[in-house]
């Protein structure tokens, strides 16, 4: 049985902040391996410049490029429309019946669980394991998912704080301020390359 990770999120683009979540996640939770994950189109918001799917996808590409255990999976964003967790980790049950999926969530995440679309059948389908920050308490998530089947399922993990944000990128391009000290090297690159951001993006 292998345990295997999954981070989502819009990697609008990502940043160093997310491949220490990912490292963090893998050590901290005795993961084998994880996937980050693109959304096709967030369910609950819009999204600001953004580049378009295959950008994105081919960003996490460069961000895991150098680490053995991240991989990128590119299913929300071939299947389109809204990426619903619950859907997600249902294709990924399927795929791998044998593998322990454990899903990765921010505490600002975690703390709407309740109005997912079907949040116990995720709590079932995986372990959801929340990034300890600041801002979000451990006693108010707990608090927020305490009345859902399958809320012992929920376990907290430590990361260094990284204080970096894809909109911080995004603007730090866009006002043609330097940007590599926030992105893997190769992500800087790309964004170069492909002139990824240069217009101006609201906060």
């Amino acid at each position: 049985m292998a345990r295997l990770g999954i981070l989502g999120g819009t990697f609008n683009p990502p940043h160093i902040g997310h491949v220490a979540c990912a490292r963090a996640a893998l050590d901290r939770l005795e993961l084998g391996s994880l996937l980050l994950m693109p959304v096709a189109r967030p369910p609950h918001k819009e999204m600001d410049a953004d580049p378009g799917a295959e950008h994105r996808l081919e960003l996490c590409r460069r961000a895991a490029g150098g680490e053995s255990r991240i991989g990128v999976s590119s299913l929300e964003i071939d299947r389109g429309g809204p990426s619903y967790s619950v859907d997600t980790l249902q294709v990924l049950h399927e795929r791998h019946p044998e593998d322990e999926l454990t899903f990765i969530a921010g505490g600002d995440m975690a703390m709407s669980l309740p109005a997912w679309r079907d949040p116990e059948r995720v709590l079932e389908l995986a372990q959801f394991a929340v990034v300890e920050r600041p801002g979000a308490p451990r006693q108010a998530i707990e608090r927020a998912v305490a009345g859902l089947v399958g809320s012992e399922r929920v376990r907290f993990f430590p990361m260094p704080p990284v204080d970096v944000s894809s909109t911080m990128v995004r603007t730090a391009v866009a006002e043609g301020r330097p940007f590599r000290d926030l992105v893997p090297d190769a992500v800087a690159d790309y964004i170069d390359e492909q002139g990824l951001y240069r217009t101006a993006v609201s906060a």
